[in-house]
């Protein structure tokens, strides 16, 4: 949010345009006037006894007046007191008083006079009257014994003092005793205790005394309280009391509200008004009352109303007739109450509505002094002339007294006079000079020539015109030097000739002339107006949310008048900024570095220039994890559950969004903390279950979106009692590892989990579907018991169950277990091969009995491997291949064969222990495929005209070969494929020459090789057959011939001149464009790759791999 303040407008203009409105009254110094008081001493004036006395009374006129002196309402003749001297060219005495003379004296009601030939003024009354700090007078102070619950008031009684002292109270250290609800000061600066408790008991209560304008300390004696609890009064304590003391001491109780001041049920109070009304009640009770304060029949004035002194004193400042009325206190604790009724009256001394002013007339002009004042009661209005009261003053034919009113016609120069008017009412008075000064004189313009003005446009422009004249000259205003007079409602014309546009614009700018007129003469001035462009902030600082120990910046971009000259200035919370090197004023911004907490805040850029003022504020809210939660507590202890509470730490600006509270358990981890649960961040209890036989310990972490709060100090800790345990081991399993066991396995409970000491396991077993008891067995903590000699996989139903010292946990669920597993008896049977094409099989067979698999059938295996190649008759290593089928499957594919193959296979079971016995061994044939590939093909002894070719049979003819297929086609110079040639060659042939080619030509050649099932895979090559000699012959010549050698040398020379000339330029620096510069020093690696750079990219790729870990 921005504040805008322009400083030549709006406050600034109308305290301006007031002091000019006033000084229009006055007369040039330079003409004849009658005196003017123009300082004085206060009314009521205490004086320093220990310093010279110093009686203000300056005042000015024409002819400079003389100045005498009254004390006590005679003449002081000052010369007659050596003691005693007058400034000169003042009416200001200074009594000497640090040389011998007593203050005391000079004690009395002083009145100056200034007095010239156009008149006397006179000043107020001025009492003079020395301070006084007087001692406390000696007293023999009793100690004070008090029953602990009794009220207490211990009296200061301060020596009465001018001014009076300032009240407090200490200790025999200086300090200041504390104060409460329960023990305060009152106004009249006793001390009050509502009631009093055994840490009251002290020896030193010291009233001190401080008198501030002779600057001393007065204390009293010290003040002795003894509280005696009446429980603990023991007979050492008693024999210094007598019987009557004793009789009746009841141990503390509770009692109502009594009020100590002010006493009875009703009170008066005056005030004046102005002043602050203070009223003040304090009350005895047991709990300590609270006080209340109302006013009946109506509402305490708000904005004026302030309670102090714990609510028992009731403030209210400038108080005024409005105020008047019942004001009641209550006192009221868990008892009852009582209450007291202040009636308040406000009264008021004098006061102006309008007081007279100095009045310059023309000879035979008419005019008149007003003198009214208010106050209550109403006052009394007296007229004074010169001094002396009017109705002893000398006639003037020209006057006449109206009440509140002096009526002057057709005045003459002897009608210059000073007239006062005095308002008074039993409460003090009132008293004000204001002249009558008769002169003829020209218009005068006080104001300088040319003066110039500069405001900011669209706010208000006061042009001043400052004048005197009698008559008073009439005023007019012109813009450039031959404008017309200015009128209308964009203008205001003040009385004391001030021009004012409300509203200024750029072309508000220019020359003004102001015109002054009487009838005894003309003058005119001229002022200049320039009206400059207001200065804003384009681009304010905005809220910032900032991370501790980061860094953050304000932005502060200004526009502004080209002829003005701005200062930016920078406040952190209206204050200047820390003087650390962590903040950075730039030109636009501000910089912090480093954020801490206490850069938290406001920050305020304000733009300053000679006529104007802008802000803008911002607030920074650094954020940080939260602190950690402090004062765990834990309460309602149970045996399976506790309260839990904590008080959060501070939050650092980002909410508290869930505490997260962990245990430890002293007993089995000590040192380990787990996660017990979470509340949300508005909640600071929890209940906690609990486990029995755990001794806890807790903490808690608060959460915030910055992060976790470091873990709060550990809670104290709390052992819960044994019992039995809660749950049983969980993930129980019977699986035998050999054919005749069971082995029995689960997880074993936590010492968490245990519930108590002694932790054991009850492990039960029968053989499932036989009418069988359970066996039963009771082991250590362990996870594990084996059962030997049973039969071999038959299911077994299990049960473990957790015990402890305290007793059995709930009874287990049972699981099915199996004893140990034993090799399959028996192979698959009736096993089939039905072969798909020259890759694929599919095999058939029966599952073989479940009672014959004597464990978890996991499923069939099935071994295959090729016998021989039928193609070539030869037999090689044997390889055989597994593949697996879970489940109770009764076929398969086999993938992946060779065609033209003779294959065998057999097939097993699988359980848990391995495989059975292998059925037979299953022969089968592969049918042929195409063949592979020729091994290789080579072309060699080119000739003009042919070409010979030779190859390698398949490496995998997948059957028997019938024939090759060769085709080939030429390629011409733009690499356009020619007609294709297509040759079958038998299949026992391994080379073949081709001829009726044509000379030096390239050929592309494509060969495979056949089965009866159809054409394998190709091999491509190419070959060129070699040029005709005659045209060899003519290449060279062409080549050796010398226009052509010259040709080749003039193109070289050419180039070479060409690179010289680039490289020359390219060595003058600075010549050359920045980008072509930049291009030249690109970095290589960023640079884009050939899409036809084959050979590039692939290395590129080799690079990455083979620089990726393995």
């Amino acid at each position: 949010m921005m504040k805008k303040k322009i400083m030549s407008a709006s406050k600034a203009s109308l305290v301006l345009l007031l002091c000019q409105m006033v000084s229009a009254l006055d007369v040039p110094l330079d003409l004849s006037q009658p005196p003017t008081i123009t300082q004085q001493s206060p009314k009521d004036y205490i004086v320093d006894p220990r310093e010279n006395i110093v009686i203000q009374c300056e005042a000015k006129g024409k002819p400079p007046p003389s100045f005498s002196w009254t004390r006590n309402g005679t003449h002081f003749d000052i010369d007659k007191d050596a003691q005693v001297t007058m400034k000169p060219n003042s009416g200001t005495l200074v009594i000497n008083i640090m040389n011998g003379g007593k203050a005391e004296a000079y004690e009395g009601v002083y009145q100056c006079t200034a007095r010239n030939e156009r008149g006397a003024a006179i000043s107020n009354n001025i009492v003079i009257r020395p301070s006084r700090s007087p001692l406390w007078t000696k007293e023999k102070l009793e100690p004070n014994q008090v029953r602990e619950g009794d009220s207490l008031v211990l009296h200061c009684r301060p020596p009465v003092g001018l001014p009076p002292p300032i009240i407090f109270w200490m200790d025999n250290a200086f300090q200041r005793l504390p104060q409460s609800e329960r023990v305060s000061q009152g106004l009249n600066g006793d001390l009050y205790f509502s009631n009093v408790q055994p840490e009251d008991t002290r020896e030193d209560y010291i009233c001190y005394a401080r008198f501030n304008h002779t600057q001393t300390i007065q204390q009293k004696q010290p003040i002795s309280v003894k509280v005696f609890s009446m429980d603990s009064l023991n007979d050492t304590i008693a024999a210094n009391l007598s019987d009557t003391d004793i009789y009746g001491a009841k141990p503390v109780t509770e009692r109502q509200p009594v009020l100590l001041t002010p006493t009875g049920s009703t009170s008066t109070k005056v005030e004046l008004r102005g002043n602050v009304l203070l009223l003040e009640c304090i009350a005895a009770g047991l709990p300590t009352p609270v006080i209340r304060w109302i006013k009946e029949g109506g509402e305490l004035p708000a904005n004026r109303t302030f309670f102090e002194n714990f609510k028992k004193t009731l403030k209210i400042v400038d108080v005024s007739e409005a105020d008047s009325g019942n004001y009641k206190c209550i006192a009221r604790n868990t008892l009852g109450s009582a209450h007291h009724v202040i009636s308040v009256t406000v009264k008021a001394a004098p006061y102006w509505i309008t007081a007279p002013r100095n009045l310059v007339l023309s000879p035979g002009e008419d005019g008149t002094l007003i003198c009214r004042a208010n106050g209550n009661p109403k006052p009394d209005i007296s007229w004074l002339a010169n001094g002396v009261p009017i109705a002893i003053a000398p006639e003037d034919p020209s006057r006449k007294v109206d009440g509140d009113t002096i009526i002057f016609s057709q005045v003459q120069e002897r009608s210059s006079a000073v007239y006062q008017c005095n308002a008074s009412n039993e409460y003090g008075y009132l008293l004000a000079n204001a002249f009558v000064n008769v002169l003829a004189e020209p218009p005068r313009i006080l104001t300088a020539a040319n003066k110039l003005y500069q405001v900011i446009a669209d706010s208000p422009a006061l042009l001043d015109c400052a004048y005197f004249g009698s008559p008073k000259p009439e005023i007019e205003w012109f813009k450039g030097v031959k404008g017309s007079i200015l009128r209308g409602n964009e203008y205001v014309f003040h009385d004391n000739g001030t021009l004012e546009i409300p509203v200024a614009q750029k072309d508000s700018s220019g020359t003004y002339t102001c015109v002054a007129r009487n009838e005894l003469g003309k003058i005119q001035n001229e002022v200049q107006l320039e009206v400059k462009d207001p200065t804003m902030i384009i681009k304010q600082p905005e809220y910032k949310v900032i991370q501790r120990y980061g860094q953050v910046s304000f932005e502060c971009i200004i526009k502004h008048d080209s002829t003005l000259l701005p200062t930016v200035i920078w406040l952190k919370d209206n204050g200047e900024l820390p003087g650390d090197e962590r903040f950075l004023v730039g030109k636009d911004n501000l910089t912090i570095m480093n954020v801490t907490d206490k850069d938290d805040g406001t920050y305020t850029c304000i733009v300053n220039t000679t006529l104007d003022s802008v802000s803008a504020s911002a607030v920074l809210t650094v954020v940080a994890r939260p602190n950690p939660p402090f004062d765990l507590e834990l309460t309602g202890q149970l045996e399976r559950s506790v309260e839990l509470s904590w008080v959060p730490g501070d939050e650092n600006n980002s909410p508290i969004t869930n505490f997260v509270i962990e245990y430890e358990d002293g007993l089995h981890e000590p040192g380990v903390w787990h996660h017990q649960t979470e509340v949300p961040g508005t909640q600071t209890t929890v209940q906690l279950k609990l486990s029995p036989y755990v001794n806890y310990s807790f903490r808690v972490i608060a959460v915030n979106e910055i992060g976790r709060s470091q873990p709060s100090e550990p809670s104290e800790q709390y052992l819960t009692k044994s019992a039995n345990p809660d749950e049983n081991p969980s993930n129980v399993q019977g699986i035998g590892s050999e054919p005749d066991n069971l082995v029995i396995t689960w997880e074993s409970l936590t010492g968490f989990q245990s519930n108590g000491p002694g932790l054991q396991y009850k492990v039960s077993w029968r053989q499932k579907d036989v009418d069988d008891e359970w066996t039963s067995v009771i082991v250590a903590n362990v996870s594990k018991y084996i059962v030997s000699g049973t039969p071999t996989f038959v299911p077994y139903e299990i049960k473990v169950q957790a015990l402890n010292d305290l007793g059995y946990a709930p009874e287990p669920s049972e699981v099915i277990g199996h004893s140990g597993e034993d090799l399959p008896m028996v192979a698959p049977g009736n096993v089939q091969v039905h072969v798909i094409n020259s890759t694929l099989a599919k095999v058939h067979w029966d599952t073989v009995p479940l009672k014959t698999v004597r464990g978890h059938l996991q499923g069939y295996k099935v071994y295959y491997w090729k016998v021989q190649s039928l193609s070539r008759r030869s037999k090689r290593h044997v390889e055989k291949k597994i593949l697996t089928f879970r489940g109770n499957k009764t076929f398969g594919m086999l993938p992946g064969l060779e065609p033209y193959s003779s294959y065998k296979l057999n097939v097993r079971v699988v359980n848990g222990k391995g495989e059975g016995p292998a059925s037979p061994d299953k022969v089968f044939k592969t049918p042929e495929g195409v063949p592979s590939s020729p091994s290789f093909l080579k072309i060699t002894n080119p000739t003009l005209d042919s070409l010979t070719l030779e190859w390698g049979s398949p490496t995998h003819p997948n059957g028997v070969l019938t024939s090759y297929i060769l085709k080939f086609q030429p390629i011409n110079n733009t690499h356009e494929l020619g007609p294709l040639v297509e040759i079958r060659i038998p299949a026992n042939e391994s080379s073949l020459i081709l001829k009726n080619l044509n000379y030096s030509t390239r050929y592309k050649f494509y060969f495979n090789a056949q089965t009866s099932v159809g054409s394998g895979s190709q091999i491509t090559e190419e070959a060129v057959t070699i040029m005709d000699e005659a045209m060899a012959s003519r290449q060279v010549d062409i080549a050796t011939q010398g226009w052509f050698i010259g040709l080749m040398c003039a193109v070289a020379l050419l180039i070479l001149i060409l690179l010289i000339v680039c490289f020359i330029r390219r060595n003058k620096g600075g010549k050359y464009p920045v980008k072509e510069k930049e291009d030249a020093h690109a970095d290589p690696e960023i640079q884009p790759m050939k899409e036809d750079d084959g050979t590039f990219g692939e290395y590129r790729l080799f690079s990455f791999v083979s620089s990726a870990p393995f």
